[in-house]
């Protein structure tokens, strides 16, 4: 198989408990001296062929795939720090797992963020590393940071991924992110209610031919202006919000219950967590954005109106609690009052605790969604990637064309293994049920 010329320069939007994690164990991995465990483009194997001709391959066997050696890594900040201090800062590796990289996370200087502290309330005045300027300067500036990067570095190509704070709510709205030129429009005419700093993010992404991943649940590429954008620019677009700990543990007992016909009446979801994720998340507009991201989790699994007397009335609460001492040790626990043989009468339960760390789950799906962005980009694939969606939370779809998101993570994983198969040119030869 030929392999992958030139540079992939990586841009992340953010430098923090994430990023690092997944810089940080990136630059170990390809020093061979760490593990990219949750990596499925790195670890997983795939089938290809049947009968007699079946085998089972690493995607890096089956479709040419960057090689981490060939990454270049940057990031956009409005803290000051460089790449090592802000890894020691975000306490999640130890030093032994840190120091071998040292000087390459030193060399990781933050760009000034284009930052609006009204659509992250909890950050403002935490960071002075931030751009200046209205909405269509700071998209500038932002399109020639990526210029910049790829020059200096000697990429031939970049990726940006989101990998910042969950952004305020913002409702869709049709005037202004209904198509490109009611929002580009928007941008000139500095809209700061309706064009927030993710979007101009992913706004100066595609301008400059990079795919864009947005792994928080903000409105940002999730609107058909975005997607015009995409198809125009001819980039892939993926997301939104990385699949972790509670809704990836929902994407799997949800099928689970479906596929037994076991009835639900109610699921009882909470969290804590101390980072910097959950003090933003314990504003009640930022964590809105993320409550919707993972109550449509449930409903589009068991599909209720097919089996109403299982699934019409289930009571779906989601909470998030800001709690400092556990700091990136995130606690999910859920309750699920169930039932089955003979009805509500003779309900049972199930309890999970899931004591999980946040930045170690989520630092393989960036790897992963980097990478297969980049594999999209090459192989011509532009707009919505559908098959991505499997390491993303609320799936990106086009509710323009009356398109329904898949959240069973089985049926995802259907789909990225069809997607790799077919850029292999193998045939796609499961079907989504």
């Amino acid at each position: 198989m030929k392999s992958v010329e030139g540079k992939l320069g990586v841009m992340c939007v953010g430098l923090g408990a994430v990023t690092t994690t997944f810089i940080t164990g990136t630059l170990m991995y390809r020093k061979g001296l760490g593990l990219p465990g949750g990596s499925v483009t790195q670890m997983a194997k795939i089938r290809v062929g049947r009968g007699e001709a079946k085998q089972y391959k690493k995607m890096g066997e089956i479709v040419a795939l960057t090689d981490v050696k060939d990454m270049v890594f940057g990031a956009w900040d409005l803290f000051p720090a460089n790449g090592y201090e802000a890894a020691v800062n975000a306490d999640v590796l130890k030093a032994k797992d840190i120091n071998p990289v040292r000087e390459e996370l030193e060399a990781i200087l933050p760009i000034p963020a284009a930052f609006d502290p009204a659509f992250v309330s909890r950050l403002e005045g935490q960071g002075n590393n931030i751009k200046q300027g209205n909405r269509r300067q700071l998209a500038d500036q932002l399109r020639e940071d990526i210029r910049e990067f790829k020059a200096k570095n000697n990429c031939d190509r970049v990726v940006v991924l989101w990998v910042a704070s969950t952004e305020k709510y913002i409702e869709y709205n049709e005037a202004v992110h209904g198509n490109l030129a009611a929002f580009e429009a928007a941008i000139d005419a500095n809209d700061c209610e309706h064009v927030s700093p993710s979007m101009l993010y992913a706004y100066a992404a595609m301008k400059e031919g990079a795919p864009f991943v947005m792994g928080a649940p903000n409105l940002c590429i999730d609107m058909p202006a975005m997607w015009e954008l995409a198809n125009e620019a001819g980039v892939p677009i993926a997301g939104k919000d990385f699949k972790t700990g509670q809704t990836l543990m929902k994407t799997v007992l949800a099928p689970m219950l479906r596929t037994r016909a076991l009835g639900l009446q109610g699921w009882f979801s909470t969290n804590i967590l101390g980072n910097r994720d959950g003090e933003v998340l314990d504003a009640p507009e930022n964590f809105k954005t993320k409550e919707v991201s993972k109550l449509g989790v449930i409903d589009n699994i068991l599909s209720p109106e097919d089996q109403p007397e299982l699934y019409g009335d289930v009571f779906h609460k989601v909470r998030i609690n800001y709690y400092p001492p556990r700091g990136d040790n995130k606690e999910g626990w859920d309750n699920l009052d169930i039932f089955g043989w003979m009805g509500k009468d003779y309900g049972m339960q199930i309890k999970v605790d899931f004591l999980c760390r946040d930045s170690i789950l989520a630092a393989p799906l960036c790897l992963d969604l980097v990478v297969c962005a980049d594999l999209a980009l090459r192989n011509g694939l532009k707009g919505i990637q559908s098959w991505m969606s499997f390491f993303l939370k609320s799936p990106m779809y086009d509710f323009t064309k009356g398109e329904e998101p898949v959240h069973d993570l089985f049926q995802q994983y259907i789909m990225l293994k069809n997607q790799v198969r077919v850029l292999g040119g193998y045939e796609a030869d499961e079907e989504l049920d």
